[in-house]
């Protein structure tokens, strides 16, 4: 029975101890772990992943694996210098800073990248082991962005989806990783590619398209063959869950305890892993700045800072801790009183039920990050809300934010908006807070964790089916005799033959790409035979065609379906085509052939193309998505179309093409044999 793999860089256990104290497996609650439960707790279903732990004693390794076994999930041991340098290294000293826009903390180090790649292809080994024909691979985020093509490298029919899970960033901040073709090679190994927003997902298609040369159909890819859908999958959060925890007795009587100890003011909510992106110290320099345009707020608001400890054992890390140190003992001293403390601080990891605590007590959560792939603690605090009242603030650079639009949506590096946004959320009335907090809880409850998981496995049967529809045979012996044979039984045969790179190959001269003796006598031997029709269909224009091939017995269709010629008939106009356009067109295409040494235009008579086929290799590639990037707004109100074909980009009549113009043929023929060949 085919099952499904999740892999992720963390198991959603964490396995601590040793040979004298044992070992502990210990679940982790994050949304992840929730979420894909019912998935890798079903069935034959695994998840694989690091347990969070080094183990050089093969006895506990054994121990480990056979534990993990019985909660299907198997481990993918690593050496504390792989750790160091995959973990710590290449995924969060490289792509974490340069993902959130933070590319001045980046290390680029050779040594890193090696170890990012030794660890991917560890990953591939663990998944292999478990791979069996008709499986399902999920690959999780931005450590494992090699995986997906590594695995299809072993077993190229597999089904494999990929979603990450913070942002992408634009080309221009991506295209600073050295090793960025590989890594956009690594994941469009996936046939289903997923991100939270919208915006994430255009910004990957641009790096596709600009970096490796793949253009893209509203969020399609071809590559090799194959379709590969990029989509954008908000996740949700366990709904049901945090509004259960909400009402739970132990939750409850932490609320009480935490309310006796603060007293009656209003608490403003602020929870976030340690790391700069999160934007803790603006949001503190926010909160002082909020008490000097708003004094008649000093010692009826606090703030509740809950920072969870992250990687404080790295340098940038420590500082920043320090800063933020530093800023809530400030703030505290300039205004806090006896009776007063305007910075509850936290630094460490609360349990659910007093989180909950707070979610329910906090009139304000304050959600400002700098750069987020989504947010879930946003999500958390709506779904704690069972009175319905209470304010959201949330960052525009949140992917939460593109769903949780009834939220007050800021800018957080504009420090008096935020100041304002806090003054507005403490005085909002009771029905406007009610108002708002439903359609958001309303929004959470249909888009939860489950329909999050549900939808992105059905999306990736879909695309599989389709690639299975559309999927090639390959030309081996067994089929070119079934084609033989079916040949000389049939009666009534219809040859459709493309010209470049199928009966002559592409010459960086056009006009010198030209049929040999051997390939004349074949097309005259076959043009000759009574049963045979051929029609040449091609790109080129009808000069061209004629010159070169008109003395055989071929009928053509030439300028990809513009023009047609039967047997003893003249040229004709498939139909009555508009060429106005081309006076607004052509003058651009000059424009970058005058930037793009060795490309050059051909005027058609109802197309232009712009060919770059003697153009420095990567160069005509980047061109020719600037000329499709340039031309798609004006072909889409003009009703052109803009094709892409080898080292040329051609702009013609939407209403014309190659199948098109093949009907007439097709409608006209009682064919008991078609048979198409051509290169794309």
């Amino acid at each position: 029975m085919a099952k499904v793999i999740i892999v992720s860089n963390r198991l959603p256990v964490r396995v601590e101890g040793n040979s004298s104290s044992g070992l502990k497996f210990i679940p982790s609650e994050g949304g992840l772990a929730t979420g894909l439960g019912s998935v890798y707790k079903g069935g034959g279903n695994v998840w694989v992943g690091w347990p969070g732990i080094y183990l050089n004693d093969e006895g506990l390794k054994s121990q480990t694996r056979d534990k993990l076994k019985e909660e299907n999930m198997s481990p993918v041991f690593l050496t504390p210098d792989l750790i160091e340098r995959y973990y710590e290294g290449f995924s969060n000293s490289t792509l974490w800073p340069n993902f959130h826009y933070f590319a001045q903390f980046a290390n680029y180090q050779r040594s890193l990248w090696e170890a990012y790649v030794e660890v991917n292809e560890l990953f591939c080994e663990a998944v292999l082991a478990q791979l069996e024909p008709g499986d399902t691979v999920w690959v999780h985020d931005y450590q494992l962005l090699l995986l997906p093509q590594l695995i299809r490298n072993k077993v190229e029919d597999v089904s494999i989806g990929f979603f990450l899970h913070i942002p992408f960033p634009s080309h221009e901040v991506f295209r600073l990783i050295p090793w960025r073709k590989e890594l956009l090679e690594g994941v469009l190994g996936a046939d289903l590619i997923g991100f939270h927003t919208y915006d994430d997902m255009r910004h990957f298609l641009s790096a596709v398209h600009r970096l490796v040369f793949l253009p893209n159909e509203h969020g399609t890819i071809t590559k090799g063959g194959r379709q590969i859908e990029v989509d954008a999958f908000p996740m949700g959060i366990d709904y049901d869950k945090y509004a259960g925890q909400a009402a739970a007795p132990e939750t409850i009587s932490k609320e009480v305890q935490f309310r006796t100890s603060l007293g009656k003011q209003q608490l403003i909510l602020s929870i976030d892993r340690l790391d700069y992106s999160k934007g803790i110290p603006a949001r503190l320099v926010v909160f002082d700045l909020f008490f000097k345009k708003y004094p008649q707020f000093l010692e009826k608001v606090s703030l509740i800072l809950l920072v969870v400890p992250s990687r404080d054992n790295v340098e940038k890390y420590k500082e920043l801790k320090e800063e933020v140190d530093l800023l809530v003992g400030r703030i505290n001293g300039a205004y806090g009183s006896l009776n007063w403390t305007p910075i509850h601080y936290f630094y460490r990891s609360l349990p659910l039920s007093e989180l909950s605590a707070l979610y329910r007590m906090a009139s304000v959560a304050l959600v400002t990050p700098m750069r987020d792939g989504m947010n879930l603690v946003c999500k958390e605090f709506v779904a704690s809300k069972l009175d319905k009242r209470g304010v959201l603030i949330l960052s525009e650079m949140a992917g939460a934010s593109k769903e949780l639009s009834d939220a007050l949506i800021i800018n957080p590096n504009d420090k008096h908006q935020v100041a304002d946004a806090l003054k507005e959320a403490l005085e909002m009335p009771d029905d406007e807070q009610v108002r708002h907090m439903e359609v958001m809880q309303q929004t959470l409850k249909l888009y939860n964790i489950h329909h999050w998981v549900s939808l992105f496995l059905g999306k990736l049967k879909e695309v599989k089916a389709r690639q299975l529809e559309m999927a090639t045979r390959i030309l081996d012996a067994s089929l070119m005799d079934e084609i033989q044979q079916q040949f000389k039984e049939a009666k009534h045969r219809l040859l459709f033959l493309d010209y470049d790179g199928t009966l002559v190959p592409f010459h960086k001269k056009p006009e010198k790409a030209l049929p040999d003796s051997e390939m004349l006598n074949m097309l005259s031997a076959i043009c000759n035979d009574p049963y045979t029709q051929v029609v040449i269909i091609s790109g080129r224009n009808r000069e061209f065609l004629e010159d070169t091939l008109g003395h055989l017995p071929v009928e053509f269709v030439a300028e990809h379906g513009v023009w047609t010629k039967k047997k003893n008939e003249e040229w004709k106009v498939v139909e009555k085509l508009e060429f106005k356009w081309k006076k607004e067109i052509k003058p651009i295409l000059d424009e970058y052939v005058a930037k793009t040494p060795g490309s050059h235009v051909e005027e058609k008579d109802f197309s232009l193309a712009w060919h770059y086929r003697k153009v420095e290799t990567g160069f005509g590639e980047l061109r020719s998505r600037e000329i499709v990037s340039h031309l798609k707004f004006l072909a889409n109100s003009m009703k052109l179309q803009v094709l892409e074909g080898n080292k040329v980009v051609e702009i013609k009549n939407r209403q014309i093409n190659k199948g098109i113009a093949s009907k007439d043929w097709l409608a006209s023929h009682s064919s008991d044999f078609i048979l198409a060949i051509g290169d794309d």
